[in-house]
């Protein structure tokens, strides 16, 4: 089964995704380019409201891969209490000692997830080193949003083998970039572990303006839920979360055990 990933940027769109039924939320400041990242204040108190809901993402900037602002950006947001820190592999940088440095964060349980971008035609046989490297996931995403949509970017083989690439290594496996509701059933069919959207999700289609419910309740019904609604708003108080325990994903009951978690929508073997 495949989920959907909303990106949000503040506590108030967090609300907006949670209450649609969102598989994942994603914190990003979309106004500050493709991964731009919200404050680290921001994301706590999101993380905080969505009480292990869902899985919480976050970005952590449009930054060069240099190995020292890379580990402290890093760092700065897993102690936030999310559950993915997600990496732009950005062009250029000196991406082996980069590499290096996260494989020592990665293997201090901080689940990281590696954003590759179809705009430089991404080199795939990178999806082993992630694998090797501790990496929990690896995303297809696009960097200039001017340019169109992830399909407009990428034939379906090239967007196949990614997928394959990264089942293969038993990584989560996500796509995204400018993505219509218009491409979810093609994509749908690739059976990546989620979807991921911004712009669909707002007002006028533009991914800096504010969330659109109307468009959100669009996609979701979509993509078909891979799990139960995990929460419910209390009706006594607006925006506060009552979580269900029972239907938790499996692998947030293992975070504090330090545990690699299976892939978040792990098909049923039976």
């Amino acid at each position: 089964m495949t989920g959907m990933l909303a990106s949000v940027r503040n506590l108030a769109e967090a609300r907006i995704a949670l209450e649609a039924g969102v598989d994942i939320v994603d914190l990003k400041a979309p106004e500050h380019g493709s991964l731009g990242a919200l404050p680290a204040e921001e994301v706590g108190r999101i993380v905080a409201a969505a009480g292990g809901a869902v899985p919480v993402s976050a970005t952590i900037g449009d930054l060069p891969l240099d190995p020292d602002p890379i580990c402290r950006a890093v760092l700065e947001m897993a102690d936030t209490g999310v559950d993915y820190v997600k990496i732009g592999l950005f062009r250029g940088g000196d991406w082996g000692s980069t590499l290096v440095t996260l494989t020592h964060l990665a293997n201090r349980n901080i689940r990281l997830v590696a954003v590759l971008f179809a705009d430089d035609l991404p080199d795939f046989d990178w999806i082993a080193r992630l694998k090797k490297a501790g990496f929990a996931g690896a995303m297809l995403d696009t960097q200039d949003k001017a340019r169109g949509s992830l399909t407009g970017l990428l034939d379906r083989p090239t967007l196949e083998r990614f997928v394959d690439e990264t089942r293969e290594q038993g990584l989560l496996c996500g796509l995204a970039g400018s993505l219509r509701k218009e491409d979810i059933p093609e994509l749908l069919s690739l059976e990546p572990d989620y979807l991921g959207f911004r712009g669909a999700l707002c007002h006028r289609a533009r991914r800096t303006a504010e969330l659109d419910p109307e468009a959100l309740a669009t996609v979701r019904r979509l993509i078909p839920p891979p799990h139960p609604r995990p929460f419910s708003c209390q009706a006594s108080c607006p925006g506060t979360l009552r979580v269900n325990a029972n239907l938790l994903p499996a692998d947030l009951s293992q975070r504090e055990k330090g545990a690699r978690p299976p892939s978040l929508w792990e098909r049923d073997s039976g």
